[in-house]
């Protein structure tokens, strides 16, 4: 049976690139692959989604509220913008999360769309059965989206040249990957995609 795919870009907005509120070590390095990234699988016909922090300014998220993070991403603000130089394609669909003060939502199954359908709910409308993720940060919400992927019974693959995590805890962004491949996901790069969309083998 065909199996659709989709890209997945997670959260690649300034707050979590070089300067932002919680930058990601060289966390704008991947707006150029992901770029590449997306205009291969453009060129192949496969959906782009892009997800994105959209917290409000009082959330349980935050440290001041009994969370974990500085303020960030604050809906409307320019660290919730995306990197000015990833080129997300006009017909992207942007899934938001993170809006209700009660949740953390670090994956992008917890996001909506702007009619409010969840991300699982428009994939499954596109018939889409695979999904490729990168994005920001590889031991947070790329990690959890992709695990959340895998239970809802998708296919997950990691394009590990199109991530950069934290590391909080040392080994965590390891350990991430490693929990990532246990639970399922299959790891691509370019180089090893180029020939996944040249025999069509991303849409069919």
């Amino acid at each position: 049976m065909a199996t659709q795919s989709a890209l997945l870009v997670v959260d690649v907005q300034n707050d979590f690139c070089p300067g932002g509120a919680l930058a990601v070590p060289e966390g704008d390095r991947v707006v150029p692959v992901l770029n590449d990234y997306i205009a291969r699988f453009r060129e192949a016909g496969v959906p782009v989604y892009a997800s994105r922090d959209w917290h409000p300014r009082e959330t349980r998220h935050f440290k001041a509220w009994g969370g974990k993070w500085p303020p960030h991403c604050i809906q409307d603000t320019r660290g919730a913008q995306f990197h000015a130089e990833l080129r997300l394609p006009k017909d992207a669909v942007i899934v938001s999360k993170g809006m209700d003060p009660e949740q953390d939502a670090y994956s992008a199954f917890q996001a909506q769309d702007a009619n409010g359908a969840a991300l699982e709910q428009s994939l499954r409308q596109r018939g889409v059965q695979r999904l490729y993720v990168g994005g920001l940060a590889t031991d947070y919400c790329v990690r959890a989206s992709t695990l959340d992927a895998l239970k809802q019974g998708f296919q997950a693959v990691l394009l590990l040249d199109a991530v950069k995590g934290i590391d909080l805890e040392p080994g965590d962004i390891a350990r991430s990957i490693d929990e990532m491949v246990r639970s399922g996901a299959r790891t691509a790069t370019l180089a090893s995609i180029e020939q996944e969309i040249g025999t069509g083998a991303a849409r069919s």
